[in-house]
């Protein structure tokens, strides 16, 4: 799982403001020939750590375990010496400070060095072994996701690799503290998919969380809210819509919408295209514009027909469901639902198709 898109441009801004004061750690932007793109997992001190380098991409950063939230680094070199230099913001409207200096160089097939705040106290010890995330034991269900996490972002998957818990309607990722739907009598590959989706947006909370201001990261308004919802639930399908709140220290809250349709057997997505083929993006706007003329004022209407629609959907027992996902940030507040009763769809169905009869009587 890749790290999502939503955050990652702002994840590449946080490490570069850390270039704002060079002379803070010392040496020379850049990192050592020897350095590469790896991940280990230590002790700072007598504290847990586990970092991420990734020379050049403004990637690399680290985590203290009994937190879980991660602080960019910026690579630095001096001769032979990795030093990585961490930035965080302490508060709202402020910028980014200098808070520590790692100075590393390579031990084995590790790293060891020392870490100091600038004019800190005495430096403390680091000791870093590779972490090898497929080694580690699953503690959560197995997913692809999951194992796509493990694969590709290992500080990631040691931070989400625990029991989740779980009651007859809901599963809650303990880290996060953010919660999705179960489905009665699911199979073991749906029941997959949908952690899959609470997984992904775990990892984007904490991402989130984790580039608020210090004096942010504990307030429970600020960070990254979900809401998740089934919508159906037929025989052959299901559906659910995702609706996504965050304020991650940008200059304002934004938000989404994500429907999904899915096989309730197999969890794979249903493209609407093989419920209803003839359905083109042409007939789905029209349809979209004839009914949200009776939800929105005329400047909202300006703004929905000024250019093409991409659209979200998901299913409910009135209809299909279409939300805009196109719309520039200050038109974000005309993005209405609109539903489409099934029956003004009848027409654009494949009558032979597996889920025709959850929506039609034949």
């Amino acid at each position: 799982m890749a790290r999502p898109a939503l955050l990652l441009a702002a994840l590449l801004g946080a490490g570069s403001a850390a270039a704002q004061d060079q002379a803070a750690c010392g040496g020379t932007p850049g990192a050592p020939a020897w350095a590469k793109s790896a991940a280990y997992r230590g002790t700072l001190g007598t504290l847990p750590i586990a970092l991420q380098l990734t020379p050049g991409r403004f990637e690399s950063r680290y985590f203290y375990e009994r937190r879980s939230l991660d602080i960019s680094l910026e690579e630095f070199r001096s001769g032979e010496q990795l030093i990585l230099q961490e930035a965080v913001r302490l508060e709202r409207g402020g910028d980014s400070v200098v808070t520590g200096c790692f100075t590393l160089m390579p031990a084995g097939t590790g790293l060891k060095g020392t870490w100091q705040a600038p004019g800190g106290p005495a430096a403390q010890p680091v000791t870093l072994s590779p972490l090898n995330a497929l080694t580690l034991p699953l503690k959560a269900p197995n997913s692809p996701g999951l194992q796509r996490l493990r694969r590709d972002d290992p500080l990631a998957f040691l931070k989400f690799n625990r029991a989740w818990v779980r009651t007859a309607s809901s599963v809650r990722e303990p880290l996060s503290g953010l919660s999705y739907p179960r489905v009665a009598n699911a199979s073991g590959p749906l029941n997959a998919a949908l952690q899959d989706r609470l997984l992904e947006n775990a990892v984007s909370a904490l991402d989130c969380r984790s580039l608020l201001p210090q004096d942010l990261q504990a307030d429970p308004a600020a960070g990254y809210e979900l809401r998740a919802a089934l919508t159906l639930q037929k025989t052959r399908l299901i559906s659910l819509r995702e609706d996504v709140y965050y304020e991650c220290g940008g200059a304002h809250p934004d938000n989404f919408s994500l429907g999904l349709i899915l096989d309730r057997a197999t969890g794979r997505e249903v493209s609407p295209a093989v419920i209803w083929p003839k359905l083109t993006a042409a007939r789905m706007q029209t349809l979209y514009l004839t009914g949200v003329r009776r939800q929105v004022e005329a400047d909202c209407l300006d703004v929905l027909t000024q250019s093409p629609l991409e659209f979200t959907v998901n299913l409910k027992p009135a209809g299909l469901n279409l939300t805009p996902t196109s719309l520039p940030h200050v038109a974000a507040a005309c993005a209405e639902t609109v539903v489409v009763p099934y029956a003004a769809l009848r027409a654009d169905a494949n009558a032979a198709g597996p889920y025709f009869a959850d929506l039609y009587a034949r």
